[in-house]
């Protein structure tokens, strides 16, 4: 694709190992690992949060870098680290607008984000501008830092040093989408032009996505289901007309998973490990997983597996009444870890306490416990009413545990429909967010447990040579970013000779 490796600055409210709240911070890190061993210069601009201890990941001081905003100029620490597998992190470190709790909220205050994560996006301006980094590509991640290609949009018209530099928004979860009362607008910064309902007005407020997808000049979304879901009414959140004006200019790249971390010939976590010639490991970990939960020992009896945030999207609540039919018949045991609304909580604490010996549940997240639950559990349960992309699928496969689904976004792109009449597929699939629908496909996975074991065993082997790589990812992203390059050298941009490095050719 490339003569010569990109410049590539990500902007990132998380980045794992360092900050994460959700597969946002995997994505980030993946990627911007993949995309340095693949010879590109990849830097991922993330605040400093309070865990982080810059000297002890290695960091060097870069000095002080000043950020305007608002009629004011904010001084910040900048330091640069290595991250853990390749490319590097600059860390921003600001007190008073990173250090106090978590990534979002800070804490206690959400609506404090506003001008924690705009200081972010305006931020990565200035490390282009003032601390050496001639990015090719400035990379956005959901809300938190879409103002980012609309500053870049904004001072192209005022600095020649930014003419060259292309915009790239990733669309993670278009249900959130940085809404903020109008207060803020003035210490943003931008000016009132982009204070439209075309732009960042939202109902009198504020709406961080909302001007950064008018703003960037490339937008992707993390499947290609999901980019054609965000374009109608019900997948959009309200944006889907927006989604729609740029449909030319958005792509759907499936993420990947870490096949160094999920895989079961080499995973640290289980109580044996196995591939697709061998699965006896496999019954292995499927005891080892009865015994932790406290189920009765059975190996004919199949294991059915959740590890998810108990939030609504996920379409837990789906499953109450299909679950409470087939552990009353015995025909299923049931494994759950997962953390969030309490109601959904207590829904597989009552199941469990319902039916001890068939069903455990852990409330709270361990990485060990979620490797153990993908390896030993026969069936993944995923009945999301909506899910972007999605891993715990692509997870379960690799292990050999047939996932149970709603078509919908990165489900659909990664999960096979089971066919009876040939024994194709890699697991099972239903339509409809409903109840009936989530247990009829539970049903069939189950009977077909039972009167077609040899078609579990093929489905088992199909869904293992599935391959979910970041290499692919990083390829499809390649192309995007030579896309928007191009464009910017069409539209007249001026590199000066100084920063224009080596020249990149495009194939």
């Amino acid at each position: 694709m490339f003569s010569a490796g990109l410049r590539l600055l990500y902007v990132a409210s998380e980045c794992q190992p360092l900050a994460k709240a959700g597969g946002l911070g995997d994505a980030v890190a993946a990627l911007v690992k993949t995309l340095a061993r693949r010879g590109h210069d990849a830097r991922v601009l993330l605040p400093r949060y309070a865990a982080i201890d810059p000297p002890a990941l290695g960091a060097r001081a870069l000095g002080t870098i000043r950020v305007p905003m608002g009629g004011e100029t904010l001084d910040a620490a900048l330091w640069l680290a290595p991250l853990p597998g390749g490319g590097s992190v600059y860390l921003l470190e600001r007190d008073d607008l990173f250090a106090g709790g978590g990534v979002y909220g800070s804490g206690v205050d959400y609506g404090r984000d506003a001008y924690r994560f705009a200081f972010l996006s305006r931020a990565a301006l200035q490390v282009i501008l003032d601390f050496g980094f001639d990015a090719d590509v400035l990379h956005a991640h959901d809300w938190p830092t879409a103002l980012a290609p609309a500053y870049l949009a904004e001072l192209r018209a005022y600095d020649p040093r930014l003419a060259a530099v292309a915009s790239v928004l990733t669309i993670h979860n278009v249900e959130y989408q940085g809404r903020f009362a109008m207060d803020g607008w003035r210490w943003i910064g931008l000016p009132d032009a982009q204070r439209t309902a075309d732009r960042f007005e939202d109902l009198g407020g504020i709406n961080f996505l909302k001007g950064g997808i008018a703003a960037a000049d490339a937008i992707t979304a993390v499947s290609p289901t999901y980019a054609r879901e965000i374009q109608s009414p019900s997948g959009g959140h309200g944006l889907h007309g927006f989604f729609a004006r740029r449909a030319a200019s958005i792509t759907g790249i499936l993420n990947g998973v870490d096949e160094e971390l999920w895989d079961p010939r080499t995973d640290k976590f289980l109580a044996r490990r196995f591939d697709a010639r061998d699965l006896r490991g496999k019954l292995a970990c499927k005891r080892a997983l009865q015994a932790a939960f406290a189920l009765e020992q059975r190996d004919d009896v199949p294991i059915l597996g959740v590890v998810s945030r108990f939030a609504p999207q996920k379409g837990l609540d789906l499953l109450r009444e299909p679950l409470l039919t087939v552990l009353a018949e015995g025909r299923a045991q049931l494994v759950v870890q997962g953390s969030g609304e309490a109601a959904l909580a207590e829904m597989f604490r009552d199941v469990a306490m319902r039916f001890p010996g068939r069903a455990g549940v852990h409330v709270g997240y361990s990485e060990e416990t979620a490797h153990r639950i993908y390896a030993g559990a026969d069936f993944f349960l995923m009945p999301s009413r909506h899910e972007p992309c999605g891993l715990g699928q692509m997870y379960a496969m690799r292990y050999g545990t047939l996932p149970v689904v709603r078509s919908t976004g990165g489900l659909a792109d990664t999960v096979g429909a089971y066919d009876e009449s040939t024994g194709e597929g890699t697991g099972f699939v239903f339509l409809a967010p409903t109840a009936d629908a989530c247990g009829a496909a539970l049903r069939y996975a189950i009977d077909t447990w039972y009167r077609r074991p040899a078609h579990v065993a093929r489905l088992r082997h199909q869904a293992m040579a599935r391959r979910f790589s970041w290499d692919d990812a990083a390829a499809r992203l390649e192309k995007v970013y030579a896309t928007v390059i191009g464009s910017r050298e069409h539209d007249g941009a001026v590199i000066a000779p100084e920063s224009a490095g080596t020249k990149r050719s495009f194939g």
